[in-house]
């Protein structure tokens, strides 16, 4: 049996098991940087089975064996990744990594000429693997509301190569 990563695109009947992996990798590796209602493992549960049902378009998973260990979503219309979840158990084995390159891919089609994200800064695992991905830091924000305990976020810039030319599927022979 092969360990090796296979990636298909999302439908909407994955938003449960979606939903549930990236709350396992919320809750581990996001929610001790984060406090009130930032934190609330209810709030966010839902926000993410939410994000996971509506986005399946624009979303790819990442399997082991057929099991999904992370997914990757790209924002409608924008040449954004909101979403880049990997299961605490398959961190470290080039899943983040394979969805980053195939969703970098996917818009390099679309003619996109760099691609954005955001992390929180207190992530430091993280903005360093985003960095070791080619992302540059922009930008640090806070979420606009006032108080010293809100958190911090980093806006990454990649830039791509876009494809410019027709994309032929089938060639006859």
């Amino acid at each position: 049996m092969s360990n090796s990563v296979t990636i298909r695109r999302a439908e909407e009947s994955d938003a449960d098991v979606l939903a549930a992996l990236a709350f396992e990798a919320w809750d581990r590796d996001l929610r001790p940087y984060l406090s009130g209602a930032a934190a609330s493992r209810d709030a966010e549960y839902n926000r993410l089975w939410q994000a996971a049902r509506d986005g399946a378009p624009r979303t790819i998973i990442a399997e082991i064996n057929g099991i999904p260990v992370g997914w990757c979503q790209r924002m409608a219309g924008k040449r954004y990744i909101p979403f880049l979840f990997v299961s605490p158990q398959a961190q470290n084995r080039g899943v983040g990594t394979s969805l980053l390159r195939r969703m970098e891919s996917i818009l390099e089609l679309e003619g996109a000429d760099r691609v954005q994200l955001d992390t929180l800064a207190d992530n430091v695992r993280a903005v360093n693997f985003y960095q070791h991905q080619g992302y540059q830091i922009l930008a640090l924000k806070t979420d606009g509301r006032s108080g010293s305990d809100l958190p911090v976020s980093v806006r990454l810039e990649k830039r791509l190569n876009p494809w410019h030319g027709p994309i032929d599927d089938i060639r006859n022979e």
